[in-house]
Formats: C-alpha cells, structure tokens, sequence
C-alpha cells in the first residue's frame, strides 16, 4: 500500500500520490495558522505560501503528467493572486 502511495494512483497516469516535503509544510502551516493568532498566524500563512508556491513550482516544471503540470500552474496563479491581493 505505501509503494502505491509513493508512485501515484492510478499507476499509469497519477492523479494521486502520497505528498512531497513541501506540500507537507503548506499542510502544516496551514493548520497552525487556523490554530492560532497574531504574530504565529501571520508567520504560519507566510510558511503555508512558501510551501505551496515550492510545490506548485516543483509540480509544474516537474509533474508526471499533463494534470499534475495543470495543478501545479493553478496552486502557482493561487499563490501569486492571493499574495498579490494582500499586498
């Protein structure tokens, strides 16, 4: 079962798989910025953009297919308009 979370599901065109260290990281900070407030919020939404935009770059450039490569572009134009739009 993890050797198939590792590689994607279904195998021959993933649409899904197990997630990369950055993704982890957005998925993280995301959940301590809806925990908490203040200073630690606003550092945990700064992380949960950083992450995000990593995993959408590495998706885009790097994606196994052709929806992997569509999501990473649109987790990339999420990041951009919404940091663009808090600035």
């Amino acid at each position: 079962m993890l050797e198939r979370a590792r590689h994607g599901w279904p195998e021959r065109y993933p649409l899904a798989q197990f997630p990369n260290p950055p993704l982890i990281v957005a998925l993280v900070a995301w959940v301590v910025a809806a925990l908490t407030s203040g200073s630690v919020h606003d550092y945990a939404r700064a992380a949960f953009y950083a992450g995000l935009a990593a995993w959408a770059w590495l998706e885009l450039t790097d994606g196994v297919n052709l929806f992997r490569r569509v999501l990473g572009a649109a987790g990339f134009v999420y990041v951009v308009i919404s940091v663009g739009g808090a600035l």
